[in-house]
C-alpha cells in the first residue's frame, strides 16, 4: 500500500461553522489527517510519498475553469475588499429564482460558487485545496502506472464539490479528478463507490450524464440527513448517463450486517458495469462514535469493508472523504486499508 500526503493541509485551519446563533470550531480540522497519517507511519503498512505537481488542466477537466480561478482568488479578494473575519463565507446564494451571474463582490461571488457555508475560506485554504487535488492526482498516476492500491490521504475532501460549487467541507472534488485521470490515462470505464456516511452529491452531479463512469453511493438516506437534496434511489443518471448512477440511501443507525448486504449489492451492480479502474471515496464518518453522524459501524468492520471491496480484484485507488471522531480516524482508515490489502 501507497499512502500520498502532505502537511500543506494544516495551512487550511481555523475553519469555523454556524451551530444555533454561535460559530464553533469545525470538526474538518487538520488533526483528522496528522491522526491518520501518524498511525499509517507508525504501522508500517507501506511507503508514503509526497504529490507531485500536476497541471491545472487536470483540475479543469471536471471544474469550470471560472471556478477554479474563483477558488484561487477568494481569500485574497476577501481582503481586498476589506471584508473582516478569519473565515470568508457567503453573504447570499443564488438560489431559488436568482440569476446565476457573478457579481464584483466577494461576498457575492462566494454565494454564486457555493451551495452552502460549510466550506469557508482562510488564508491558506487554496494551497491546501490545491495540495489536496494533487494528492489524488498522484495517486491516479501510481495506479495507472505501477498497478498498485494507493491511499490518498486528502484533506480538504472533495465528494460534495460539483463543477462548480463548494460545499459539506469540499472544494475541488479529489475522487472525480483522479476518476477523470484514469479515463484521460487510457481506462475505458471507471467506477467510483463512494462509502461517506454522507451521499457525495457532487460526483454524482459531475457525471450523471456519462456512462464511461459508474458512481454508486452508499449513504444515510438525505430524507434525515445531509444534502438532504440528493442521493435518492430514483436517481439513475440522465441521457447517455441513464443507469450509471445508483443510490443506496441507508436508514439511520445501520450496523455493519445490513450496511454489508448494501455493500455486497453495490459490488455487483459495479461487478456487471466491469471497469477498469476503480475509485473508492472512504468516509469514515460511518463509525459508531462519530459525533457528527448515526450508524453503527466498528472499527473491525472496516477491515471487512476492505477485505470485500478488494473481490473487485483491480487495483484500488482510494481517497479520504468525511470522519470526524479524531481518536479512532487513524485505527479505522488503517483496518481498512489492510482489508484492500489482504487480497
Amino acid at each position: 500500500m501507497i499512502t500520498i500526503f502532505s502537511d500543506d493541509h494544516e495551512q487550511h485551519s481555523g475553519l469555523l461553522e454556524a451551530n444555533g446563533d454561535v460559530f464553533v470550531a469545525s470538526p474538518e480540522c487538520p488533526e483528522r489527517a496528522n491522526e491518520i497519517s501518524r498511525t499509517i507511519r507508525e504501522s508500517g503498512i507501506g511507503e508514503m510519498r509526497a504529490p507531485r505537481a500536476f497541471e491545472d488542466r487536470r483540475i479543469t477537466a471536471v471544474h469550470s475553469p471560472a471556478y477554479f480561478r474563483f477558488l484561487q482568488q477568494a481569500w485574497n479578494d476577501w481582503q481586498a475588499e476589506g471584508r473582516k473575519g478569519s473565515n470568508a463565507r457567503p453573504q447570499a446564494y443564488a438560489g431559488g429564482e436568482m440569476r446565476e451571474v457573478e457579481p464584483r463582490s466577494i461576498a457575492g461571488r462566494l454565494g454564486r460558487y457555493a451551495f452552502d457555508d460549510s466550506a469557508p475560506f482562510v488564508a491558506g485554504s487554496w494551497r491546501a485545496i490545491r495540495r489536496s487535488a494533487d494528492i489524488a492526482l498522484t495517486a491516479a498516476d501510481i495506479v495507472r502506472s505501477e498497478k498498485q492500491h494507493v491511499f490518498a490521504l486528502c484533506r480538504p475532501p472533495g465528494h460534495h464539490a460539483s463543477r462548480e460549487r463548494a460545499g459539506g467541507y469540499c472544494y475541488l472534488n479529489n475522487g472525480a479528478i483522479a476518476a477523470q485521470f484514469l479515463r484521460d490515462a487510457g481506462a475505458k470505464k471507471v467506477a467510483v463507490l463512494d462509502i461517506d456516511y454522507h451521499h457525495g452529491n457532487g460526483t454524482q452531479s459531475i457525471f450523471y450524464q456519462r456512462n464511461d463512469v459508474l458512481t454508486v453511493s452508499l449513504h444515510a438516506d438525505p430524507s434525515d440527513e445531509y444534502p438532504y437534496f440528493s442521493g435518492y434511489e430514483d436517481e439513475p443518471g440522465e441521457g447517455r448517463g441513464q443507469g450509471f448512477n445508483i443510490n443506496f440511501p441507508l436508514p439511520l443507525g445501520t450496523k455493519w450486517k445490513a450496511y454489508e448486504k448494501a455493500l455486497q449489492d453495490a459490488l455487483a451492480r459495479t461487478r456487471g458495469f466491469a471497469p477498469d479502474g476503480l475509485v473508492v471515496a472512504l468516509g469514515l464518518d460511518t463509525f459508531a462514535d462519530d459525533p457528527t453522524t448515526r450508524f453503527g459501524l466498528a472499527t473491525e468492520d472496516y477491515l471487512a469493508m476492505g477485505k470485500t471491496i478488494s473481490t473487485m480484484g483491480l487495483p484500488v485507488l482510494t481517497v479520504l472523504e468525511g470522519g470526524y471522531a479524531v481518536a479512532n480516524i487513524g485505527r479505522n482508515a488503517l483496518a481498512f486499508l489492510k482489508g484492500i490489502e489482504a487480497a
